[in-house]
């Protein structure tokens, strides 16, 4: 359905890749042959997996992307139709490969992952200025760093101009312009994400990292910790430390951070306070890790607010 035919909270700049997990039972080392005990397809993407998740939150959704036109582009656009994500503004390309992400599990519920981003390397400015309308349109735009920085710059620029709430989760970690800090509301990473993009040392203390960021622009800094919860940091503010939820069993974590980063884009384009928002994400990304795979285990809605309510 046209972007246009109904009103949109959450547009994603959004990165696809078919995941391809073997489980092992530890890390692998170089030149190395280790026996798997299960593989699977699944669909995945950093992009692509927080759009779900805020679907399953409520928000209506849409994503922009590229994907190739083969099996894998195929699996995006039937998991996004499921979803009931909007993708007009999505351009599948014939002659390129969608983007495939491979990745190990390993017995203690780790992983590790190597990317290969395919055709949604090309995503680009003008991708972005062909949904102009829309991301004027909506209350919140996200993205992560699996897609081009002048893609998701583009789309921060159009929806600054319109006050509408900037998201950005950035993994894989890199240093980042001031231009694009500038346009951050909200900045997503993990501890060791922070450090990198703040460009502190691996030892430094989080609240060095996060103060850095809030100097050059960014508006809030809200660090995921696992376990623990997350914190957040905005100017002139004492830091909020809001605590995750106890997991009997960690089955896989991964997508647990996009169901996280999803979660809070829905919350907060619903019109929640950020502490409720980050109350939500937090449960959400718990639920997640209980279950295996990113998008089998994201929970919808119904499930978020049962944990919290505690009838789960």
């Amino acid at each position: 359905m046209p972007l246009t035919a109904k009103p949109t909270d959450v547009i994603c700049i959004a990165s696809w890749n078919a995941d391809l997990v073997s489980r092992v039972p530890r890390l692998i080392a170089r030149g190395e042959t280790l026996l798997a005990s299960a593989f699977d397809i699944s669909p995945g993407g950093k992009g692509s997996n927080a759009a779900v998740a805020c679907a399953r939150q409520g928000a209506r959704t849409a994503v922009i992307a590229r994907i190739g036109r083969d099996d894998f582009g195929r699996m995006a656009l039937d998991l996004w139709q499921r979803e009931g994500i909007a993708t007009r503004h999505v351009e599948a390309v014939d002659g390129e490969r969608s983007g495939v992400a491979q990745i190990l599990v390993y017995d203690d519920g780790d992983n590790s992952i190597a990317v290969a981003p395919g055709a949604g390397a090309g995503l680009g400015e003008r991708h972005v200025e062909a949904a102009s309308d829309a991301i004027a349109g909506c209350r919140l735009v996200m993205a992560s760093c699996e897609v081009p920085m002048a893609a998701t710059l583009a789309a921060f620029c159009i929806a600054r101009a319109a006050g509408a709430t900037t998201l950005l989760n950035p993994a894989p970690a890199q240093r980042l312009t001031a231009e694009l800090l500038a346009l951050v509301d909200v900045l997503t990473p993990n501890e060791h994400e922070l450090r990198t993009v703040a460009g502190v040392a691996g030892d430094a203390p989080l609240d060095v990292a996060a103060r850095t960021l809030l100097e050059r622009g960014v508006r809030a800094v809200l660090v995921t910790l696992g376990g623990a919860g997350c914190r957040l940091w905005r100017r002139d503010l004492l830091a909020l430390d809001v605590p995750g939820w106890r997991v009997e069993r960690v089955v896989d974590t991964i997508g647990a951070g996009d169901t996280f980063t999803g979660t809070l884009a829905a919350a907060l384009a619903q019109g929640l306070a950020i502490e409720d928002a980050m109350r939500r994400a937090n449960a959400a990304a718990a639920l997640s890790v209980s279950g295996r795979g990113a998008i089998d285990a994201m929970p919808t809605a119904a499930q978020v607010e049962a944990l919290l309510s505690g009838t789960s």
